[in-house]
């Protein structure tokens, strides 16, 4: 078997890598797959699919800025007439058995073209408020895979699925035993361990708060693994030199290691990264950021949090109540369980495995 795939998706790391897990799995399947990817000029994507060994063609797309007198919504219409036709002759010659969109810019003129040349489709959501490209293009595509409950809010139901969010299966699913990995982070045992990652860049808010009070946190013997983004990590190297149980990283490679022996989580709340914790199954402070589209990850948050399964912090009340809920939920037992519990009851494991599935089954005889 042999099928053409166009995959197309972008933006941020939360639609990226779950189009290029989706796109794995596809060729650990059908290894002669030809899978192109289409993305957005000047975006990330342009880098990290590449990086991952796929080929991809830009359009000439943005979004509509919210501040309607910025001079850049005037280009919007004829980026977007440009993104169309070139989607269209990437089509044309690719030829593709099928489509699939994970939001962002490029995925809507790409899809919208291929549902108008009778090509199967499907779209991934990964957020609990889906994104307006995603919104526009449901009653297109054939069917639309989610993480959330209640998505017949947005879409039509009988188009929904329920199947996660793709993650990178090796941050969790190691085997690695919990003393290897307190070895690699010379860890002592006896003493709690707080996990803080504010996203592969950092999280001003984050990094401010914990710069704040990692003195404290020392003194009381609690130990700090703290991914601190490349903009703030000549600050938190000079506080975590002065501190025995303080070590931070721009980037954490081994994050499969750093999950294993937290005892607390602190994040952001990205659906990829809300989906990699469920699967940790770990006690979660999640604070979204407030500057993303949509106000996506608040909603992400709220998700979890009515289930009892993260406490939510807002960004711009981190300073004042995040030491309190590190010290309320260390010295709770009882707590510590119900969230992991109930953050662990969410998980989806095989979620690229079932997409893809879907998928393989949109492609004609």
């Amino acid at each position: 078997m042999s099928v053409r795939v166009i995959i197309s998706g972008g933006g941020t790391g939360g639609h990226i890598f779950p189009a290029i897990s989706i796109a794995n799995e596809i060729k650990d399947r059908i290894s002669n797959a030809d899978i192109l990817f289409v993305g957005a000029k000047g975006r990330m994507e342009m880098e990290k699919v590449p990086n991952a060994g796929y080929p991809i063609i830009g359009l000439t797309i943005s979004g509509i800025q919210r501040n309607w007198r910025n001079l850049s919504n005037i280009l919007f219409p004829f980026k977007l007439l440009s993104s169309l036709w070139k989607s269209y002759r990437i089509i044309k010659h690719f030829k593709p058995d099928v489509v699939v969109g994970t939001g962002g810019y490029a995925s809507g003129p790409l899809l919208f073209v291929a549902t108008r040349l009778s090509i199967p489709a499907l779209i991934q959501e990964q957020n609990s408020y889906p994104g307006i490209t995603n919104r526009l293009l449901a009653s297109s595509v054939q069917k639309i895979c989610v993480a959330y409950d209640n998505m017949q809010r947005f879409f039509p139901k009988d188009k929904l699925l329920m199947l996660g969010n793709p993650i990178r299966q090796d941050l969790v699913n190691n085997g690695r035993k919990k003393q290897k990995c307190l070895k690699a982070f010379n860890l002592d045992e006896h003493k709690p361990v707080i996990l803080v990652v504010g996203g592969s860049l950092g999280a001003r808010t984050i990094n401010q708060t914990i710069a704040d009070m990692a003195k404290e946190l020392d003194e009381r013997g609690i130990q700090l693994i703290w991914q601190t983004g490349t903009a703030f990590e000549q600050s938190a190297t000079t506080i975590c030199d002065k501190l025995p149980h303080a070590q931070s990283y721009p980037f954490i490679h081994n994050m499969d290691m750093a999950y294993n022996v937290a005892d607390l989580i602190i994040s952001r709340a990205g659906a990829s990264t809300i989906s990699e914790l469920c699967l940790v199954g770990k006690p979660v402070i999640l604070i979204p950021s407030p500057n993303v589209a949509e106000d996506h990850q608040t909603k992400n948050a709220q998700s979890l949090v009515q289930k009892k399964a993260a406490v939510m912090i807002k960004d711009n009340e981190a300073q004042k109540l995040l030491g309190s809920q590190i010290t309320a939920i260390l010295k709770d037992q009882d707590k510590q369980y119900e969230l992991a519990k109930n953050i662990q009851s969410l998980a989806i494991a095989n979620s690229s495995e079932m997409i893809v599935d879907e998928v393989l089954k949109l492609i004609k005889p």
